[in-house]
């Protein structure tokens, strides 16, 4: 499969069409941001780690009856992927307090929620993602309630697969961030699932390894990457 015209850059990802309409090539980036853009840097063979690490999460999920966008792997770098209308609202779904939810409640960082707890963010780079509950989603057209029941029962089936498959690894699932797009009048699942947009501590420990190590300079942060792809697929990979 052949890269067409570059049709998008984002922050972690360029995107790229193919001779099938519905079927685009998706590039991941070692360039790493936090804070809306304010902090720039990279982050050593990241587009491979997380290009891998996606797959693989994605492929456990389709197994398990999750519709995901994810066709195949391509290169080290490369996924080829079903081209999505994006659903503009981002799901954050938590299982542990920590980053925005323990400066909203004040609770400590590292408090088990008594259960998963589900946010609707609105995707706007320009206002920075906002919060948003489900009556804006409907107000502002940005998904309908059926569409929105079902994002909301797919991501707590995607967190209970999830938290499975970490905990064989030794891993916490902190929280993590889903994006959904829609495929022929479809809800499927959508951009990635790596230390880019999920919370993993170390069970035992509760290091941090994603990439909060690099929005609060901890330092390690590569070796962070390489640790939870090699817990999750093996030390050859």
């Amino acid at each position: 499969m052949q890269k067409g015209q570059m049709l998008y850059e984002g922050k972690a990802k360029k995107v790229y069409a193919t001779a099938d309409p519905d079927l685009l090539i998706v590039d991941y980036k070692d360039d790493a941001t936090a804070f809306d853009g304010k902090k720039r840097g990279q982050i050593l063979q990241k587009g491979i780690y997380n290009n891998k690490m996606s797959a693989f999460f994605f492929e456990k999920l389709s197994d398990a009856g999750i519709p995901t966008h994810h066709v195949k792997v391509l290169s080290e770098r490369e996924s080829l992927v079903k081209r999505l209308e994006i659903v503009k609202v981002e799901v954050v779904m938590r299982n542990i307090v920590a980053g925005s939810l323990a400066k909203r409640t004040g609770l400590p960082e590292g408090t088990p929620l008594p259960f998963p707890v589900l946010e609707h963010y609105y995707k706007s780079d320009g206002l920075g993602d906002p919060m948003i509950n489900e009556y804006h989603v409907r107000a502002l057209g940005l998904a309908t309630q059926d569409e929105l029941d079902t994002i909301a029962a797919l991501s707590f089936k995607v967190n209970d697969i999830l938290k499975a498959i970490t905990a064989q690894a030794g891993l916490d699932l902190v929280d993590f961030k889903l994006e959904y797009g829609r495929h022929h009048g479809q809800i499927l699942l959508g951009d990635e699932i790596s230390p880019d947009t999920c919370r993993f501590w170390d069970s035992e420990t509760r290091e941090k390894l994603d990439k909060d190590r690099f929005r609060r300079d901890l330092g390690k942060v590569e070796e962070a990457y390489q640790e939870v792809l090699r817990r999750l697929m093996g030390p050859n990979k």
